[in-house]
């Protein structure tokens, strides 16, 4: 039986079999060129690195989820994305992939006009014209998930990335994984506590893993982020980034939540003796 991963990638090289109908690779790599490079390259991981009180935060905007089905009936995406830059976010990621979150290209364009932050393009990169697409749709990252490829073309693709100005956002899962990552260079490395072949999550996945990526990388802790405690223990355990969804999307004021959950960051980072252990009493990442 195929996995949810296996479906969602499926799905997208169909996707991407359609596209490349309407535009070949080689026009998508012209546009590219003939636009040159963003005026400010890698600006997504320069957000991170500069981030205030030393955690960024990358809000992300989503109707629906494999797991959980429509998460947000009414979806005002322009509103959610408004509210997060107001409240400091340092990145939005935006969902793509129309079948299981139902997201697409048109919402992250009409976002893209109206907010000044880096964007991710959050999608099921199964093919290099997808990262050519995401330059030429504004986005500042693209999430390469080491489940979905080989170690080669991992590091092919973030030459890639590098040529086009594109930071990458490596998103891993096991240790395994984690070590492949490192090796190809990724300067940006998220690490999932959902697991994508069966949506289950393991709420400790991220700080298990932490002490495998080097300092001088950008860790990531993504996936079932909920409160300002958890917040608070990630924080304190040397995280750099977290990728938050559900619990804003969820949120009656996303503003005021993210704006919560800004300060007990940065409250950790300034005192984390003061934080519970990962065996203290806390929410579920």
């Amino acid at each position: 039986m195929e996995t949810i991963l296996q479906q969602l990638a499926q799905a997208a090289r169909v996707r991407v079999a359609q596209d490349r109908q309407q535009h070949s690779l080689e026009e998508l790599q012209l546009l590219c060129r003939l636009e040159g490079t963003p005026r400010v390259p890698f600006r997504f991981e320069q957000q991170l690195r500069q981030a205030a009180g030393g955690l960024g935060f990358i809000c992300e905007v989503k109707k629906a989820s494999p797991s959980r089905g429509v998460i947000s009936p009414d979806f005002p995406y322009l509103d959610i994305a408004g509210a997060y830059e107001a409240a400091g976010a340092e990145a939005l990621s935006c969902l793509t992939e129309p079948r299981w979150f139902l997201g697409s290209d048109q919402i992250f364009a009409q976002i893209r006009r109206q907010v000044q932050l880096p964007m991710l393009r959050k999608d099921f990169t199964v093919d290099v014209y997808q990262i050519y697409q995401a330059r030429l749709m504004g986005a500042d990252a693209v999430l390469l998930i080491c489940a979905l490829l080989d170690p080669a073309i991992l590091a092919a693709w973030l030459e890639v990335c590098e040529k086009l100005g594109l930071t990458a956002l490596v998103e891993a899962h096991d240790p395994t994984e984690v070590k492949m990552a490192v090796t190809a260079g990724a300067r940006v490395i998220g690490v999932n506590n959902r697991n994508l072949r069966d949506f289950s999550v393991r709420p400790d996945n991220c700080l298990r893993l932490r002490d495998l990526v080097p300092p001088d990388r950008i860790f990531v802790a993504e996936s079932g982020i909920q409160g300002a405690e958890t917040v608070a223990t990630l924080a304190a355990a040397g995280v750099d980034a977290l990728l938050i969804g559900e619990a804003l999307m969820r949120a009656a004021d996303p503003k005021a939540l993210l704006t919560a959950l800004r300060a007990a960051g940065r409250l950790a980072k300034q005192h984390p003796a003061r934080v519970p252990d990962a065996q203290g009493e806390r929410e579920p990442l």
